[in-house]
């Protein structure tokens, strides 16, 4: 993780590289858009081929100066995951950054009715495919460390889901509260490489996951005024957490869970 520019820009992130799993859309483009503008090559994973084409035609767009790689991944699938860490290696070299974010949310049925498919189909992607993608970055971090090349920056990507009751929705928040956990456990288990790990909890975003529900009249309406911001937020209000968390900045900025909502949550 060491930045020549780090005294003159702590956020400056040049030379660095990072990983977004799910970046070819809503969050996590927004999170590889800002990462690449300030200086880190980047590589995203996810699942749709043609996405992944039409993000990385974006990126290099936006920030023409830095390299930007996709690959069709499917986080859920261990071997996947392994081949794809690995290919990232081979291309760029190490991984500084690694942002879990790939996540689905689906099958809104009432508990009692809600079937394993239902269930494993969120978890599968949400839980485990973090645990095999950070699984990944951290090994390769501790090696760096033991050759002398400590620190890293390990991030999840949980959701206020996580802290207030969601009816029908069990899987989903049980999956990103799971992520808090992980990433504390993380922090403490890591530390002695310099490696810090966060989560990061986005509110209600729009983003093409979540425009059925904000286009609801009855639901914006019941929603959107407990924003003090008066807004959804959107893929664009991550970017700065995003760079700060993989930055030298945040070196002593670890096991916290951070919540962009527009103050939802306190209001």
């Amino acid at each position: 993780m060491n930045n020549s520019n780090a005294a003159i820009n702590p956020f400056d992130l040049t030379g660095k590289v990072a990983l977004i799993t799910g970046g070819n859309g809503g969050i996590g483009l927004g999170f590889a858009k800002a990462l690449a503008a300030a200086g880190a090559d980047v590589c995203i994973w996810g699942r749709n081929e043609q996405k992944n084409a039409e993000a990385i035609t974006q990126l290099r767009a936006y920030a023409p100066r830095v390299r930007t790689e996709a690959l069709v991944c499917d986080v859920a699938d261990e071997q996947q995951v392994n081949e794809c860490f690995q290919q990232t290696l081979q291309m760029f070299g190490r991984v500084d950054t690694c942002i879990a974010n790939a996540g689905v949310a689906n099958g809104f049925n009432r508990f009692h009715e809600m079937t394993r498919d239902n269930w494993r189909g969120v978890l599968d992607v949400n839980l485990d495919g973090l645990f095999y993608t950070l699984r990944a970055a951290a090994g390769h971090m501790v090696v760096r460390a033991e050759q002398g090349d400590a620190g890293g920056r390990l991030i999840g990507v949980s959701s206020l889901g996580a802290l207030c009751g969601m009816p029908r929705a069990e899987h989903y928040a049980g999956s990103k509260g799971a992520v808090i956990s992980i990433m504390q456990g993380l922090a403490v288990e890591y530390a002695r490489y310099g490696i810090t790990a966060n989560s990061i909890l986005p509110g209600h975003i729009h983003t093409d996951m979540t425009d059925k529900n904000y286009q609801n009249e009855k639901f914006a309406n019941a929603t959107l005024p407990r924003i003090p911001l008066r807004r959804w937020g959107s893929p664009e209000d991550f970017g700065g957490i995003a760079v700060y968390l993989a930055s030298d900045a945040s070196s002593y900025h670890t096991g916290d869970k951070l919540l962009i909502d527009g103050g939802f949550f306190i209001a």
